[in-house]
């Protein structure tokens, strides 16, 4: 099956979308930590990723808290479980990497859940920018700091106006 991606701009820089027509397997920002290298092989098209396209663009505008795409991230059954997990952390709302390792039943895990977090290859549309550290502080992301803050913010400021859109 053929790899597509595309680049596309947002307010945190350019994004690159990966998937193979049908479902989306990655998407990273520039100098994203883990993020895989373009392969040689892969084909540059920008139909496939029409959706997510539009999606982020109503995300980012602040009209869009929930994302309706077909994903399919690469990753063992423990990085499957936690990122399902992160995507039930309401927008505009953080959970701690304790909290998080709790939920999914595994309470000792808070640092295996940070791990799993740091290997989420659909950033944004699998939110592991809302997990911080225990006492609150932003720790570790894969886009970088300044990024988590930045959409930590942008969920916060517009947390009334996109429940009450597109969703």
């Amino acid at each position: 099956m053929p790899v597509f991606y595309t680049f596309i701009d947002s307010p945190l820089g350019p994004l690159r979308l990966v998937g193979d027509g049908h479902a989306l397997s990655g998407l990273t920002m520039s100098e994203h930590r883990h993020a895989p290298d373009t392969k040689g092989d892969w084909i540059r098209e920008d139909a496939p990723f029409e959706a997510t396209r539009s999606q982020l663009d109503e995300y980012f505008a602040g009209r869009r808290s929930t994302f309706d795409l077909v994903t399919a991230p690469a990753g063992t059954a423990f990085q499957q479980r936690v990122w399902q997990a992160l995507q039930q952390i309401p927008y505009g709302q953080a959970e701690s990497y304790g909290q998080l390792a709790e939920r999914i039943g595994s309470p000792k895990a808070a640092r295996a859940v940070g791990l799993a977090n740091g290997r989420n290859p659909i950033s944004i549309v699998i939110p592991c920018h809302r997990v911080i550290g225990a006492g609150g502080q932003l720790t570790g992301y894969g886009g970088g700091l300044e990024r988590k803050r930045w959409l930590l913010d942008h969920e916060t400021q517009n947390r009334s106006v996109a429940r009450d859109a597109v969703s």
